[in-house]
């Protein structure tokens, strides 16, 4: 498996663009190696050889942040169009291209081409992540693998996935994914594939193609060229499909319980079984939900056909669990924060992994907790000084280094670094409050067991948990910009903790995805932003009178609605040079907060009053958005709001910033966008209309364990008041999370359903305070077993119907005393 003669190949130059790419280069015409690629000036800049690709997206130009690259470091681009004062970038280089996006993927393109090795594609409609991580688990200890980090899977994460490629990687494994027709054969020029996975095929972007058979078909372009394609037969649209000779010369690999399989596969128990002409195997199974054996079985198959010792292969399966695909962001102990990335450690992913902790860490010190990077073939004392360089770069301020080879190369770092040969040995020698106020991170290969470092350091809370997806959440926030005019700015509702999720990091998660505003309820949530490290302007709802001295030192714009309180804020705004500005409300139809429209005039005169009073914005709420029956309402409402809006701003003799559609309205009124939208509970997955629904993808996911499971005779009863009554044997699971946590009082006695083993099982008897108790009979129930309240299924939709109400009172429910835990990809 090795590379021969491409190990002596040069790397790439900056000067070969132009052999390689449709464009030429301006400025300074260098021969630098290109060594590393980036999309993102935010990023700490990545050193000599680093290139910066200005990209043009229908939300956002990365050509705007040219002069922020170069400040940090960057003199090397890729970009459509030279900025006109190129003269202030001395000792640049550019290479100007009519698409810097095709430019990146052709440059990936012929990195690949300088290796020779086997490489593994996959796509699929979902279980691509998975796939890989189990497979790359399977592989890891015989050979050395690179793979895309994360959920790389588009047009501009698989080209960044494949350019680590290098001379001592023996295999790579990379997703491929896809939303519309003409994609992939994109994708398969930069990967290249020797062998191909594909998962399945399901619903996801069905919008976009005509029919579900196109979708298949442009997702098999990925596998054209390839030796082998491995697939399950028992999937019958995949199997029909490939039947028909559609990839000449491609050997299908299928897999499968029914005939013409070549690997027969069967469950009995916690034993998975293949056979095959060439042997048998059996397997002892970490896990036996459908999903994860299935995805467990493309992966040892593809092992199989790379060659892989069956023993060796048997050994890997049984220390593999249920991989947490993303980092998780938790609470430590001693006002410390976690990033928990304790399954997986290799070079690619520890940027990445980073840069989460960066992002979140507000001003608190980052240390790092990383093991041995298990990259067989690599030379020790390159890879640690690589790592070193990264660490320092990131501004990382001590490193934990736990395992043999990185604790015996401890020269390598140029940071306090504490070594340890073992796990074992640093949960020996720990101090917890050695980490008090840091962010750290904690990431090692699965091998070295790092979840026992994270259980001493995390915050001992009690185990119902409310997830949130910082992935899903930026998923949203770009599919309510996509919809957008140009020019229209972002305001992000984050009172009430944002919607139960938490509004520091969703704050600091949307400031760094370039929202224009959020806005809470009140100062004191404001104030929590700021603390946080949330600098975007902050607008104020509900800011009264005894809050205005509280708002400059904190640069919170109060929200203003009624003509005291305008007057109010006039008279303390006096002589105060730093009075923030305010937002005007007026109502035109909504009758909870704003201005009247008779008053208007009054609101004019004031202003004229206290000339120094600053507005932001002028804006109003809708009433009835989400429902058509209401629209001719609505169109009534706005143009009210632009006849406030004309009289108030030519008085001003400037026009502030007008706003009027919430998160409903976004789509439905398109030509209301104005300046600014506001997006509020459709960033959290749901949209009000469910006309949208499709296209999001849900934020928080709320979860227990079970504490108990007893079987009740006929006849018993359960819980206060004996209000649940069994009429025959029944078996009860105790879980832990009540009406204090913000489960509905009202989800008793089989109002609402939890989801156990991918199992919807009723509740029975009375939600307690603190547990609720739930008819398991007929499942297998455990102690310790995962409990959905609500996500993807049961939906927060789902819960408020069973509860009569609406999912806003569902999800800003959930106690604080409820752990969050953040999870990016």
């Amino acid at each position: 498996m090795g590379n021969g003669v491409d190990a002596m190949r040069r790397n790439i130059l900056f000067s070969d663009l132009p052999k390689l790419c449709k464009g030429k280069i301006s400025g300074v015409d260098t021969p630098s190696a290109i060594l590393s690629l980036s999309l993102d000036s935010r990023k700490v800049f990545s050193g000599e050889g680093a290139v910066y690709f200005a990209i043009k997206g229908p939300n956002h130009d990365g050509h705007s942040f040219l002069w922020e690259a170069y400040q940090k470091g960057w003199r090397l681009f890729v970009v459509e169009s030279l900025p006109k004062d190129i003269e202030r970038f001395e000792n640049a280089s550019f290479f100007l291209t009519s698409d810097s996006l095709q430019t990146l993927q052709e440059l990936a393109a012929a990195h690949r081409r300088r290796f020779s090795l086997p490489v593994v594609a996959i796509t699929g409609s979902n279980g691509k992540t998975i796939v890989k991580e189990y497979l790359y688990q399977l592989l890891a200890s015989s050979i050395s693998v690179v793979k895309s980090p994360k959920s790389w899977n588009s047009q501009v994460g698989v080209p960044l996935s494949v350019w680590p490629l290098a001379d001592h990687h023996e295999a790579g494994i990379f997703e491929a994914g896809i939303s519309q027709p003409g994609e992939m054969a994109r994708l398969k020029n930069i990967i290249q594939p020797t062998i191909g996975i594909i998962s399945n095929i399901g619903p996801a972007h069905d919008a976009l193609f005509t029919s579900r058979e196109q979708k298949l078909a442009e997702k098999m372009k990925l596998f054209e060229g390839c030796k082998k394609l491995i697939y399950c037969t028992d999937h019958f649209a995949i199997d029909r499909f490939l039947s028909g000779n559609v990839l000449p010369g491609v050997a299908g690999i299928g897999w499968g319980q029914g005939k013409g399989a070549k690997y027969a596969v069967s469950t009995v128990g916690s034993k998975l079984k293949l056979a095959w002409e060439m042997g048998k195997v059996e397997i002892d199974l970490p896990f036996t939900d459908d999903k994860s054996v299935e995805n467990l079985c493309h992966a040892v198959v593809a092992a199989l056909e790379m060659g892989i010792n069956q023993s060796i292969l048997a050994r890997q399966v049984s220390v593999l669990s249920a991989i947490p695909m993303r980092l998780s962001l938790k609470e430590g102990v001693f006002g410390s924060r976690l990033v928990d990335d304790s399954y997986n450690n290799d070079f690619q992913g520890l940027e990445a992994a980073l840069d989460l902790a960066i992002t979140h860490s507000h001003g608190k010190p980052i240390s790092v907790v990383l093991s041995d990077i298990l990259q067989a073939g690599e030379n020790e004392k390159e890879l640690y000084k690589h790592v070193n360089d990264m660490l320092v770069s990131k501004g990382v301020s001590k490193l934990v280094a736990i395992g043999p080879t990185i604790s015996a190369n401890g020269d390598a770092f140029r940071m306090a670094c504490e070594p340890y040969v073992s796990t074992e040995a640093f949960l020996e020698q720990i101090k917890e409050k050695q980490f008090a106020g840091q962010t750290v991170l904690i990431k090692g290969a699965r091998s070295f067991r790092f979840e026992e470092i994270v259980k001493r350091l995390q915050a001992k809370v009690h185990r119902t948990v409310l997830e949130v997806n910082l992935e899903a959440l930026q998923h949203n926030f770009q599919f309510y910009k996509s919809i957008l005019e140009p020019g229209v700015k972002t305001m992000v509702m984050l009172k009430a903790f944002a919607y139960g999720s938490g509004s520091g990091e969703i704050g600091r998660t949307l400031q760094y995805l370039k929202a224009d505003y959020v806005a809470v309820a009140y100062p004191d949530e404001g104030v929590l932003l700021r603390e946080q490290g949330v600098h975007l302007p902050v607008m104020v709802m509900n800011a009264p009178e005894e809050s205005f001295d509280k708002l400059p030192a904190y640069s919170l714009e109060p929200e203003i609605f009624s003509l005291s309180q305008l007057q109010n804020y006039g008279e303390w705004s006096q002589g105060k040079s730093e009075a923030p500005p305010i937002h005007i409300k007026v109502d035109t139809g909504m009758h909870r907060l704003g201005f009247a429209t008779s008053e208007i005039e009054a609101v004019v005169k004031l202003l004229g009053r206290y000339p120094t009073i600053k507005v932001a914005s002028i804006f109003s709420h809708l009433a009835g958005s989400e429902n058509n029956a209401f629209d001719d309402f609505t169109h009534v409402q706005a143009r009210t709001f632009l006849d406030c809006y004309e009289q108030l701003s030519r008085h001003l003799g400037y026009k502030p910033i007008r706003h009027l559609v919430n998160t409903a309205g976004i789509s439905r009124f398109k030509s209301y966008q104005f300046d600014m939208v506001r997006v509020g509970i459709g960033l959290h997955g749901i949209e009000p209309t469910e006309e949208e629904q499709g296209q999001l993808t849900v934020v928080a996911r709320l979860k227990t364990v079970v504490s108990q499971v007893r079987r009740l005779a006929a006849g018993q009863t359960v819980g206060y008041s004996r209000a649940g009554k069994t009429n025959k044997n029944t078996d009860v699971a105790t879980i832990a999370i009540g009406y204090a946590d913000g489960y509905p009082r009202s989800l008793g006695n089989g109002k609402g359903k939890v989801l156990i083993n991918e199992q919807l099982l009723p509740t029975i008897g009375s939600v307690c305070m603190d547990m609720t108790m739930v008819d398991v009979t007929g499942v297998d129930v455990r102690e310790g077993d995962e409990v959905v309240v609500f996500g993807e299924h049961p939906s927060a939709n789902q819960v408020a119907e069973w509860a009569d109400t609406i999912p806003y009172e569902i999800l800003t429910s959930v106690s604080e005393r409820v752990k969050r835990e953040y999870l990016s990809f």
